[in-house]
């Protein structure tokens, strides 16, 4: 006898699995729209660059193109003057991007082109911002490869090279060496960072530590950002048991990256060999209470105002439990007014069908 009737929990789930479907469907196609994208631009900036290599064309034939491409395209955004000198520079900086002549190609498909498959999932407006802001090419790819792996949009990817995070990434102090075990001792190496920037726009910087804490309670979305991903905020002034007391933790998380607990301490002023001490016993504590049989050992990380990273060396060389100690920098950035450059996949779809048209016509 056929069920006429589901129950809510049968339909959330089969919502929830055609709501999956669709979103996995839209991000493919994001992502073949992309690439193609990516695809014609190159072609264009290597074209470009041939061009003035072997004919001697001055920067001039760029602004004569972009008039022209524009007329005869009127209704196709991104051939203007400045976007044909970035697709140069994405050809100049990306040589092997596309990993087979384009010639070699004509009569298939271009999803069939071999690409550098992490440069093609990022957006074009990325990469402008890219080319503008870091130079060095190996930090270039890092960014690309960090985009990709926690989403950020354009807005984020530029904050994020603005507080030079390439260079912060795996700079505190730590004794993970000899407290944890290969391969997570260095994935939780390069999960801390030092300085930890924290935007405190309209605030006073002479702040007390519970003024801190309750700022980034508050702003929890703006502390996980600089956390980075794979932390999962638990509580702040967490009790634990230890004997007969209770203690107070500043700030609890669990990281499902490192599959452990991280307890963060604020400190506002410099530190102090004691406070590594404190957190050994607190994290003995969350060990004790909390850990279950699959977790990692807890991790501890000090956030200090300033710090002498010789003291801190030694403060933590011969404690069991793993910590790190990292300064935090206050900073007062103006809020964004400005909305991600990350365009959808309408836009995306609607200048690709208006290119591919074109060109079919010619």
């Amino acid at each position: 006898m056929k069920k006429e009737n589901l129950t809510l929990k049968e339909y959330t789930l089969f919502l929830d699995e055609i709501k999956k479907k669709i979103m996995q469907a839209r991000y493919a196609v994001a992502l073949s729209a992309n690439k193609t994208l990516l695809i014609l631009y190159w072609d264009i900036g290597r074209t470009i660059l041939k061009k003035q290599k072997l004919l001697g064309w001055g920067s001039k034939v760029i602004s004569k193109l972009a008039k022209d491409l524009s007329y005869e395209f009127p209704e196709v955004k991104g051939l203007s003057r400045r976007n044909l000198l970035y697709m140069r520079k994405f050809a100049e900086s990306y040589p092997e991007f596309v990993q087979e002549p384009l010639a070699q190609t004509k009569g298939s498909h271009l999803k069939d082109i071999i690409v550098q498959e992490p440069l093609a999932q990022i957006p074009w407006y990325h990469h402008i911002t890219l080319l503008e802001k870091v130079k060095n090419k190996t930090e270039r790819e890092w960014y690309v490869l960090k985009t990709i792996e926690n989403g950020w949009s354009r807005n984020v990817l530029l904050n994020q090279i603005e507080s030079d995070l390439y260079n912060r990434s795996g700079k505190a102090v730590t004794n993970f060496k000899q407290s944890l075990p290969s391969p997570v001792s260095e994935l939780a190496n390069q999960t801390l960072k030092d300085p930890y920037i924290i935007d405190i726009w309209g605030l006073d910087e002479q702040l007390k530590e519970v003024e801190l804490e309750n700022f980034l309670i508050k702003n929890i979305s703006k502390l996980m950002l600089e956390l980075g991903k794979g932390f999962a905020f638990i509580g702040n002034q967490y009790r634990i048991k230890i004997g007969d007391k209770d203690y107070a933790l500043d700030l609890l998380f669990y990281n499902y990256k490192l599959h452990c607990f991280v307890v963060v301490d604020l400190k506002t002023g410099e530190f102090l060999p004691e406070y590594a001490g404190k957190m050994n016993f607190y994290l003995s504590g969350i060990d004790s209470t909390l850990k279950s049989e699959k977790d990692n050992p807890s991790i501890g990380l000090i956030l200090c105002k300033s710090k002498n990273r010789i003291i801190a060396e030694y403060s933590l060389r011969s404690l069991s439990k793993p910590i790190g100690v990292a300064k935090y920098k206050l900073v007062k950035k103006l809020p964004s007014k400005f909305k991600s450059a990350l365009p959808s996949v309408e836009e995306l779809e609607a200048e690709l069908t208006t290119v591919l048209k074109t060109t079919r016509k010619k």
